[in-house]
């Protein structure tokens, strides 16, 4: 039987997507739930540490978001622009996919200037190709001193990606806010979200109740949130990622699947690098590369037991993955549970632990 789109919609209330995140990381809310009974339990995210003991894995996505989003304007007309890095094409020529907007206004062959009374390199780009309505391919060059990295210009000059929902100017808090503790892979256009609740804290007193914290990389890029366009889910592409799941990795996960022990996802992202590194004895494998899987029921899953995710919009990959994980039926009523508890939704809010 083919899963259809429709059968994941809901009514969200807009009130109800987080514009700001709690005032301490892991006081966010919580909600947990229980496949096996059907139970709902409403903690904060700090009380995570009541359903993990010793010889469980906790496994983060280390990517480390970068400031991808560059306000400019286009040469001679000085029209305003913005421009979304995506995906480094070639280092050496600082070749780029990116989106851009207004798309209408920028065309192959213009010359885009980005600048700022803080930063010491006037940055520009000309644009070399169309990729889609609102995608382009740009390349970069700067003037003055070329020793600096072109990583530190766009750490000079570009704005903390805050997703379009969040209906506010970027703030300075939001530089460390939307980025996790234990970032340090750089590469994400947006955090992987479900790790923005942990706090140094409560990583230190998992590791003391003898939880194994071990980590993989997936760069999230925007395809991951891009609006499906298909009914039939067996017919949607998503686009490619790049992850990386080392030795030390697969030997802590695997241990745990060995002793039955709980194996956490911490966000769909880790749940993805998991499922694409699968060996045929369904046991993890180290691996390298890009991964363009999409997770839609019915699916089984290999590798974790237990995620923890924030709550996602309607009609979306994520949200899909996780009723594949959950049920379908059953993660309908968690939804519903949690608009009528008010649990704020998206990248500032709320968190949900599936056991």
């Amino acid at each position: 039987m083919r899963s259809k789109l429709s059968n994941f919609n809901f009514d969200l209330p807009k009130e109800l997507v987080a514009q700001y995140p709690a005032d301490e990381r892991d006081e966010a809310r919580l909600m947990v739930v229980h496949r096996d009974t059907g139970k709902i339990e409403h903690k904060l995210f700090k009380d995570v540490l009541d359903y993990f003991d010793e010889g469980d894995t906790m496994i983060f996505n280390n990517t480390k978001v970068f400031p991808a989003r560059l306000y400019g304007i286009k040469e001679k007309t000085s029209a305003k622009i913005e421009v979304f890095l995506l995906r480094e094409l070639n280092p050496e020529t600082m070749l780029w996919d990116v989106m851009v907007d207004p798309a209408r206004k920028i065309r192959v062959g213009n010359k885009l200037i980005f600048s700022s009374p803080d930063s010491k390199v006037e940055l520009m780009a000309e644009v070399m190709d169309n990729t889609t309505s609102r995608g382009r391919t740009l390349r970069f060059f700067y003037e003055g001193d070329d020793e600096i990295p072109f990583m530190d210009v766009i750490n000079q000059l570009g704005k903390t990606p805050l997703p379009k929902y969040i209906n506010r100017p970027v703030e300075a808090f939001d530089k460390e806010r939307y980025q996790t503790i234990y970032a340090k892979e750089v590469g994400a256009v947006a955090a992987p979200t479900a790790g923005l609740h942990f706090s140094s804290q409560l990583m230190k007193r998992l590791e003391i109740n003898g939880v194994d914290l071990t980590e993989v990389t997936l760069h999230v890029g925007m395809g991951t949130f891009r609006n499906i366009e298909v009914e039939d889910l067996s017919k949607h592409k998503m686009e490619a990622e790049y992850f990386k799941i080392t030795d030390d990795t697969v030997n802590k996960v695997n241990a745990s699947l060995a002793n039955e022990k709980r194996v956490c996802a911490v966000g769909t992202t880790v749940m993805r690098s998991l499922e694409s590194a699968v060996s045929a004895k369904r046991v993890l494998n180290p691996a390298e590369g890009w991964t363009n899987k999409f997770i839609f029921p019915p699916y089984e899953f290999k590798i974790a037991n237990a995620i923890i995710t924030n709550f996602h919009l309607p009609l979306s990959s994520l949200f899909i993955m996780i009723s594949a994980f959950a049920g379908k039926e059953f993660m309908k009523e968690v939804y519903q549970e949690a608009i009528k508890e008010k649990y704020k939704f998206y990248s500032y809010g709320d968190a949900m632990l599936i056991l």
